[in-house]
C-alpha cells in the first residue's frame, strides 16, 4: 500500500485519532465524537489493520497508544487545528462582519487601554465576537506564538523573529509607596536610594518585574524581595498596607488609596504594543481590528 492510499484511508479518522489522545480510553472518545463505541472499535481495528500494527494496547481501565499511534495522533491533532484553521478562514472570508478575534493582553491594560479599543471597533462592527485571554507578558508571547491567540497587548514588545509589532504608547513607570513612607512627599527618587526598601514584585515572567530587575541592576543593587503577585492591584494592596515598595505604571484615574506614586529620576517608560504572528494570514475580523487599534493609536 502506498502512502497516498494509507493517507486517505487515515484522515477521515483524525478526530477519532486526536480524542484518543486526548481521552486514552474508548468510551469517552465515543463519547466526545458522538458515536457508539462499537463504531470506535471497528475503526481503530481498520486502521491498525491498513497500518499493519496495532495502535492501543490495555492500561489498567483505559488503554496507552502504541509509539505508532502516538506518532499518528500527533499528527492528526496538527492537522486538524489546521483545518480549523481553515474552516474559520473561509466562514470569515464570506462573513467577516461576524468573526471572532482571541486578544490577549497584560492584566494591568484591563482596567482601560482594552476595554477602550473594544468599544470603538464595536461601535462598527458589533457581530464579532471576542475571547479575551489575559496574563503575564511571556504567558501571552509564548501563547501567541502558540497560535492560541490571534493578538496580544504586551509591554515591552517582544523581540521574536517570528512575531511582528507595532508601538502604541509610552508608559511612565512610578515609584508606588505607602502613604506614610518617607519618600512619599517627594518630586523625584533615584532608583538608588531604594536599596534598602523591601519590594513588593510581580512574578518573574510579566514585563513590570523585568523593568524593576532592570532598573535596579543599573543602580547597583538586587530588590530584597518581601511578597511576590500576579496583579498589580494584589501588588498595590500590598503597598498600601505598608508592606513593601514597588514600581508600577501610574494607577489612574486618581490615586489608589493609601498609596503615593512618586516620579522617578530619571524617568522610565515602557511600550505598550500590539503584536501579531509575521507572514501568516489574518482573518478580516482579526484584521479588522489590528486595524482599527494602530489607527487609534495614530490618532492618540
Amino acid at each position: 500500500m502506498t502512502y497516498d492510499s494509507l493517507s486517505a484511508q487515515v484522515a477521515p479518522h483524525l478526530p477519532l485519532l486526536a480524542a484518543l489522545r486526548e481521552t486514552r480510553n474508548v468510551t469517552r472518545a465515543a463519547e466526545l465524537l458522538g458515536v457508539p463505541q462499537p463504531t470506535v472499535s471497528r475503526r481503530l481495528a481498520a486502521l491498525a489493520d491498513a497500518l499493519g500494527a496495532p495502535l492501543t494496547v490495555p492500561d489498567g481501565r483505559g488503554i496507552r497508544l502504541t509509539r505508532a499511534a502516538e506518532l499518528l495522533a500527533e499528527a492528526a491533532t496538527r492537522g486538524l487545528a489546521a483545518v480549523e484553521n481553515g474552516v474559520r478562514l473561509a466562514r470569515e472570508e464570506v462573513s467577516p462582519e461576524s468573526g471572532h478575534v482571541v486578544l490577549g493582553f497584560l492584566h494591568l491594560l484591563g482596567r482601560s487601554l482594552v476595554p477602550s479599543l473594544l468599544r470603538g471597533h464595536r461601535a462598527r462592527y458589533p457581530g464579532v465576537r471576542f475571547t479575551l485571554v489575559q496574563g503575564s507578558r511571556q504567558d501571552m508571547v509564548d501563547r501567541l506564538a502558540g497560535g492560541e491567540l490571534d493578538l496580544a497587548l504586551v509591554a515591552p514588545l517582544p523581540v521574536v523573529p517570528s512575531l511582528t509589532s507595532a508601538g502604541l504608547v509610552d508608559e511612565e513607570i512610578l515609584l508606588s509607596v505607602p502613604a506614610g513612607h518617607r519618600l512619599a512627599g517627594r518630586h523625584s527618587v533615584r532608583v538608588a536610594e531604594l536599596a534598602d526598601e523591601e519590594f513588593v514584585l510581580l512574578e518573574q515572567g510579566y514585563g513590570v518585574r523585568t523593568l524593576t530587575d532592570e532598573l535596579c541592576a543599573a543602580a547597583g543593587f538586587t530588590p530584597k524581595i518581601a511578597f511576590e503577585g500576579q496583579e498589580s492591584d494584589t501588588v498595590r494592596g500590598l503597598v498600601a498596607a505598608g508592606l513593601g515598595v514597588a514600581l508600577l505604571p501610574r494607577f489612574g484615574p486618581g490615586t489608589p488609596a493609601g498609596v503615593a506614586e512618586v516620579p522617578l529620576s530619571p524617568r522610565p517608560f515602557r511600550t505598550i504594543g500590539l503584536v501579531w504572528r509575521a507572514e501568516e494570514p489574518m482573518t478580516p475580523a482579526v484584521t479588522g481590528f489590528r486595524d482599527h487599534v494602530l489607527t487609534t493609536a495614530a490618532r492618540s
